[in-house]
Formats: C-alpha cells, structure tokens, sequence
C-alpha cells in the first residue's frame, strides 16, 4: 500500500451538540499531532491509541457525519502509516466509515468524506489484493473538488492523483497551485503547516518532470 498516503443532526440540545462537536475536535487535534511525527513504531503505537479515541467518538457520537469522516480519516492515516498487507484491514475500515459519513450527509465537512474517499482508492492497490480504483478514485475527488473548490486539501489531494496515476503533469501542477493558494484554516495550524510542507515537495517533483 502507498504511504502517506458529517449533517444529519439529530440533537437534544445545544449542550449536547458542543460536547459532541469537541470530542471530535479533539480527534482533529490529536490527528495533525500524530501523522506529521516521523515514521516508525512510535507513529504507529500513536495511532493506535488514536483509533480508540475516534471510535469512542464515532460510538457516542453515532448520529454524527463528522464523526464518521474523522474516524475514517484515522484508520486511513494509521493503514500509511503501518503500511503492507496488514494495513488492508484498516483501509476497509475507513472505507466503511466514510461510505456511512456520505450515507447521512455528503456535503459534511466540505465534502472531506468524498476527498477522503478518493484518496483511499487510489492508495489501496486494486483487485485481487485490495479495492482499489483509479476511476472511482477520481470520481469521489472531484465530488469533493466540487463542494469546497478552494480547499487546500481537495485541491493537494486530486493534484496528487493526477501526478501519481496520470500523465497530466500540467493539470496536476495547476491543482497544486490552488492548493498552496488556499487560505489558512485558523483552527488547525497544525495541518496546514505539514499540508504546506507537502505542497512544496510535490511542487518540487512537479517542476522536475515538467523541466525533463
């Protein structure tokens, strides 16, 4: 497997909406923290923990499509990390989280459940191994692409694509550009400086094979 590689409300009250909604910042929080720690057991033992603090989210917050996403996004970020066969479980799991997160409410987080979508079918390896699709890949991408057509991840994440399973290095590159033009998100620091740093080194590849 390739490294690196929600709004159905249906609340009691306020109160209950913003302890909600903080559990599963936390999971955000905590999220940017792990998957920018350098590769190793250490990351991997990190995101461990970090599955069973989403899936408590995800439990007590079941009716809550950003859950769902975050959940996904975790278990899609663990299986990179762990990387080979044994990270297949995990990717069929976010797979999962993200196919329910769609099921309530698609347009949820900006569509991050479709971006996030995309990029798991084009990391997994297809049949007979894993799911993976390069045409379903891009499908979901550019549903995400459609609700949130500034945001730095949609944009990183089809640019991505387009380099690593295309030859359209010029559309990849002009992707690129709007994501490294997005707008920093004041709520996740974190992210976006490891997203940015990202941008530049596949920039920097871009560049290179457009120069040869």
């Amino acid at each position: 497997m390739k490294s690196s590689l929600i709004t159905l409300w249906l609340l009691l009250s306020s109160a209950t909406m913003a302890a909600m909604t903080d559990e599963v910042k936390q999971v955000q929080s905590h999220w940017a923290e792990v998957n920018y720690m350098a590769d190793g057991e250490a990351k991997e033992k990190a995101f461990e923990k970090l599955v069973e603090q989403a899936n408590q989210a995800a439990l007590v917050n079941h009716n809550l499509p950003e859950a769902l996403v975050w959940q996904g996004i975790v278990y899609s970020s663990y299986a990179g990390a762990k990387g080979g066969l044994g990270a297949l479980g995990l990717a069929k799991k976010a797979k999962k989280a993200y196919e329910a997160a769609i099921d309530m409410d698609g347009s949820v987080l900006e569509g991050s459940a479709y971006t996030s979508l995309g990029v798991l079918y084009f990391k997994v390896p297809g049949w007979p191994l894993g799911f993976g699709s390069d045409k379903k890949a891009e499908q979901h991408l550019l549903k995400g692409l459609a609700l949130n057509p500034k945001g730095i991840d949609a944009n990183y994440f089809y640019a991505e694509f387009l380099y690593e399973e295309t030859d359209r290095l010029d559309d990849a590159f002009n992707y690129l550009q709007q994501a490294e033009q997005a707008a920093d998100r004041p709520d996740r620091p974190k992210a976006d400086a490891g997203r940015r740093q990202e941008i530049m080194v596949l920039k920097q590849r871009i560049e290179q094979d457009l120069a040869d």
